[in-house]
């Protein structure tokens, strides 16, 4: 007998599986939200946490005491993205869960794998299913694309029809959350998904903060003195748009004597490689914390151009290492980077930015990178995030899939006027 909870709240032990494509050894949103919500399974509570993740080769992890599983499914590798796999085989998906039968299966991405759980729901309608919405890909990989290459007709076409199926989609889940209301909370109410909630990501403010600067890396980077240092982290692709970040970067006086470090991998890496200027540094991924942390604490400023984010792990991280943030005004950047911690511009604006950038560095900016910390000190913690998660998003899911009659049962009223 699988272990379970009450929807009421009251804890029993629970088998907890999280289901997604967007695993990244070397960070990411969702894969940072993974560990975080690992750790804080064997930590706080009795429950058994399973994921499914694509890998390099078909294997099963499982911890000593059986509380952590790990399934690997082979999977190739994402064309242009290293360090992520496409996860398209269904099928070994669904006899994974048929052999590990979780109460609660979460969904981080909207492609084919919340069918291979739907499916799975559809043999075993116990099974309580949660919904993730991290990305908003009805814009970011199609209408925008599409648009600039076929134009706006074509791309608001696609860009419509790709918001149906989220409707279409996410519908049939017992639960859905965003991590923001501008991020996906508003958009998924407006296409008739019923239970929606806000669950915010955190950070570890044990991990970032800006007692970690360091002067040695800075000279490292060839800085010689309190000379500004920018700094941006993630994917270097058109989604996150760092080409934008580049370009403002690029307009800033020569005697300011900026630096900019771009952490990651990505296509137009290559393209800012290419440029020859010693000013750009790309050091590629990183991948431990600590070096992470290190690198941001010794900036003094973080940027960020992308458009259409859910949520902005890297922003708060950045906050919580005492960064004013330049960004713009869109997605959910407006709920992170509020008036007195930084600047936001419009989208796709790269005078705009580099003025902003200016104005923050002319400015008390240190002063603004302590409000930031300061504010996700109090709203952004992972302890408030797993709190939401259990308290409400879970709960909510269980209640939901327990009005579903079991198989080989008939519904209440169904055999009236028979």
């Amino acid at each position: 007998m699988n272990p379970t909870i009450s929807p009421s709240g009251a804890e029993r032990s629970l088998l907890l599986c999280d289901l997604t494509q967007s695993w990244s050894a070397v960070g990411g949103g969702v894969g940072t939200y993974l560990r975080a919500k690992r750790a804080h399974i064997l930590a706080n509570t009795p429950h058994v946490h399973l994921m499914i993740l694509p890998g390099p080769a078909n294997s099963v992890e499982i911890s000593d005491d059986r509380r952590a599983i790990t399934v690997w499914i082979k999977s190739p590798k994402v064309p242009f993205s290293p360090n992520y796999r496409l996860l398209l085989r269904n099928g070994a998906v669904r006899k994974a869960l048929a052999r590990f039968m979780p109460d609660v299966i979460e969904c981080q991405d909207a492609y084919n794998l919340p069918w291979a759980a739907i499916r799975h729901r559809r043999d075993h309608p116990g099974t309580a299913l949660v919904a993730g919405y991290m990305t908003d890909f009805p814009n970011v990989y199609v209408e925008r694309p599409v648009s600039k290459s076929l134009g706006a007709t074509i791309g608001g076409a696609l860009g419509r029809f790709c918001y149906g199926y989220c409707g279409k989609l996410y519908r049939q889940f017992d639960c859905v959350y965003a991590l923001s209301e501008a991020g996906g909370g508003r958009l998924l109410r407006s296409l008739g998904v019923e239970d929606v909630q806000i669950l915010p990501l955190g950070v570890d403010l044990a991990d970032f903060g800006p007692e970690r600067r360091d002067p040695e890396l800075r000279r490292e980077l060839g800085l010689e003195g309190d000379e500004p240092l920018l700094i941006y982290v993630g994917r270097m692709d058109i989604e996150k748009r760092p080409d934008i970040i580049v370009e403002a970067f690029r307009k800033l006086p020569a005697s300011l004597g900026a630096r900019i470090v771009l952490l990651g991998q990505g296509p137009q890496k290559d393209d800012f490689e290419a440029l020859r200027d010693p000013r750009i540094i790309t050091p590629g991924f990183v991948t431990d914390r600590a070096t992470l942390a290190r690198y941001l604490a010794s900036a003094d400023l973080y940027v960020s151009a992308m458009p259409n984010e859910t949520f902005g792990v890297s922003v708060i991280e950045a906050q919580a290492s005492g960064l004013p943030v330049v960004g713009v005004d869109g997605g959910a950047m407006p709920e992170r980077v509020l008036p007195g911690m930084g600047l936001l511009g419009p989208i796709a604006d790269v005078d705009a930015m580099a003025a902003n950038i200016q104005t923050v560095l002319a400015g008390d900016h240190r002063a603004m990178g302590e409000r930031g910390r300061a504010y996700v000190s109090g709203e952004y913690s992972w302890p408030h995030s797993m709190a939401i998660l259990f308290g409400t998003v879970i709960p909510h899911a269980l209640a939901h899939a327990a009005t579903r009659p079991v198989a080989g049962t008939v519904p209440a009223g169904s055999l009236v006027g028979a």
